[in-house]
């Protein structure tokens, strides 16, 4: 098989499919490329029955997903705002459409649009070092979209905390919360995600799909008012110029050093 796309890889282990984000240069950071390429692999592996499981995870040590790259997201203003938002909507409605076994390797850094991406699938396995969570306030953005993934894992009064305040907890800490499902070394993020994967995929196939069908339906229509709301308060947001700002500054530091 080969599936393989510029910014995202696939590698075959006994009908498991392993997806690696591949910009490790980046932190494996979400632009137009890996948003499309990361869109048609999960769909072409989802429709193909030599696969029985996939695992999500990212190239190198440093990152799972470091979210959006802040190099694309710096370039957009409120006429062409709607658009990007709405083809990273198509990007997670893929992850959320997957039928067969999903599981998150969070094999580093997850934050933003990385944190809600290991949010959307079935399982997640980490080690106790990295970092994740929301951090778009401190880009100038809305957290909407991330916190009402995390809504569906943790309470009203702690989801408001990493929202607002944008801070990251680390994996033990996510482990703790629930927001990951097993806390290894990290040698053994990837294995223990391959033996998460392979261990729903040898469950009864009607069942799985069916329980995955209903989680999905139940949590639809939330999932897309977030989205709209996203692209309301985004255009709110860059309407004041303080996204731009902030991501230049940014920028800007990155390239002095």
């Amino acid at each position: 098989m080969n599936i393989e796309q510029p910014s995202v890889t696939v590698e075959m282990q006994q009908h498991t499919a392993i997806v690696r984000l591949n910009r490790p240069a980046a932190m494996n950071a979400v632009d137009a490329v890996l948003r499309a390429d990361l869109t048609r692999t999960l769909q072409a592996l989802d429709a193909d029955d030599e696969v029985q499981a996939i695992v999500l995870t990212g190239a190198g040590e440093r990152a799972f997903c470091a979210g959006q790259d802040l190099d694309e997201s710096a370039t957009i203003d409120t006429a062409t705002l709607a658009g990007w938002l709405n083809r990273q909507h198509a990007m997670y409605q893929a992850v959320r459409d997957v039928m067969k076994p999903l599981v998150a390797a969070i094999n580093g850094t997850a934050v933003g649009a990385g944190f809600q991406m290991a949010l959307m699938c079935d399982l997640r396995v980490a080690h106790a070092r990295l970092k994740m969570g929301q951090p778009e306030v401190k880009a100038g953005l809305a957290s909407v979209v991330g916190s009402y993934l995390m809504s569906l894992q943790i309470g009203h009064s702690l989801n408001q905390q990493l929202s607002l305040t944008g801070e990251l907890i680390d994996g033990e800490r996510a482990w703790q919360l629930g927001l990951v499902n097993d806390l290894v070394a990290p040698a053994d993020v990837l294995p223990r995600a391959i033996e998460r994967a392979r261990a729903l995929a040898a469950l009864p196939g009607a069942a799985l799909r069916t329980t995955k069908q209903r989680f999905r339906e139940r949590t639809q229509a939330g999932f897309e008012e977030a989205c709209s709301a996203g692209i309301r308060y985004q255009l709110e947001c860059y309407a004041t110029g303080e996204p731009q700002r902030v991501m230049q500054a940014f920028i800007a530091r990155r390239q002095a050093t």
